[in-house]
């Protein structure tokens, strides 16, 4: 197939976009597909082939089959792009609107996980009624974050309540939504998944940050963490964690790929942390690495993912709207 391999984007995460990009268009070529680079600059311009792109309804997007959105962060994996591409009526890799907006803010779903029983850290959202003496009540270190970005951009970590203003304007910097967070002691233990309806998960790796905290720094930097794979947690707690897993990504809608990240406690409790909708995809992420170490490699990994996104436009245009 002709496939579009979107990056770039208007995120603070642009860089790690165009990485997982150049990732992409090599693993697909190596599947056999024709690819279509689009990279969409820091100030929202589209660019193909050394010309803008044209996004108007029936354009066809380059005459592409399918895209591939490899967007992290704002205005890519937070369900604004896919909402063009359901305009364009082009198939493409990923969760839909809702999945991927429900996923990106930490709020919206942490809140969806609390309906359904899911085990998770503690949390309180700033602004809201008594968030103060909620946060006193968390304890301390909090983590505070932006409610809506990734890659650990604009978090702080919390040792003592008098800093919490400061790490709330931090925040806020990035967005108006807030999230305070207590910190958990266990495990860092991340499990990929795969698949539409029926997903299958990985084997769960451990994530080994070579500094105080997994921050920006240790997730993209030169030997900032070391991924252990598989995680060394019992059986029982390997269990739980797919099977944590595969439920949050149906629960959530997700499609296509996600990464669902954990802490495993010493008492062996499983906690969610959060679902990725479009984790980062070099051959060396996480992502990848895990589902490698089950068997699947990067090339097949690309050309799967093409496929179900296919699948699922298919099966979305035998609706009636």
């Amino acid at each position: 197939m002709r496939v579009a391999v979107l990056s770039g984007g208007r995120s603070s995460e642009h860089e790690v976009s165009v990485n997982s990009g150049a990732s992409v268009i090599r693993g697909l070529e190596q599947a056999g597909h024709e690819v279509v680079e689009v990279r969409i600059g820091r100030d929202g311009g589209w660019m193909a082939e050394g010309a803008a792109v044209d996004l108007a309804p029936g354009a066809g997007l380059l005459g592409a089959d399918v895209a591939f959105p490899v967007l992290h962060g704002a205005f890519g994996e937070d369900g604004s792009l896919q909402g063009l591409l359901e305009m364009l009526d082009l198939p493409y890799v990923g969760s839909d609107v809702l999945s991927s907006a429900t996923c990106m803010d930490k709020l919206t779903l942490k809140r969806l996980l609390a309906g359904q029983g899911i085990p998770q850290v503690d949390f309180v959202a700033v602004g809201e009624a008594g968030w103060r003496e909620r946060c006193a009540e968390l304890g301390t270190p909090l983590w505070v974050k932006p409610s809506r970005m990734g890659s650990s951009v604009g978090i702080t970590r919390v040792e003592d309540l008098s800093a919490l203003d400061a790490a709330v304007e931090t925040a806020l910097r990035h967005d108006p939504r807030v999230i305070v967070e207590a910190s958990a002691h266990g495990r860092e233990i991340e499990c990929s998944v795969l698949g539409n309806e029926d997903p299958e998960t990985s084997m769960p790796g451990e994530i080994m940050a070579h500094a105080e905290w997994y921050d920006y720094e240790a997730k993209y930097g030169e030997g900032g963490m070391d991924l252990a794979v598989p995680a060394p947690i019992s059986e029982i707690e390997t269990a739980r964690v797919r099977e944590l897993a595969a439920q949050v990504f149906t629960l959530a809608g997700c499609a296509g790929l996600a990464r669902c990240d954990f802490f495993v406690e010493p008492d062996g409790t499983v906690l969610v942390n959060e679902i990725n909708t479009m984790p980062g995809f070099t051959d060396t992420s996480v992502y990848a690495k895990l589902l490698e170490a089950g068997g699947l490699s990067y090339p097949d990994l690309c050309d799967r993912l093409v496929g179900l996104a296919v699948e699922r436009h298919a099966r979305a245009r035998s609706y009636e709207f």
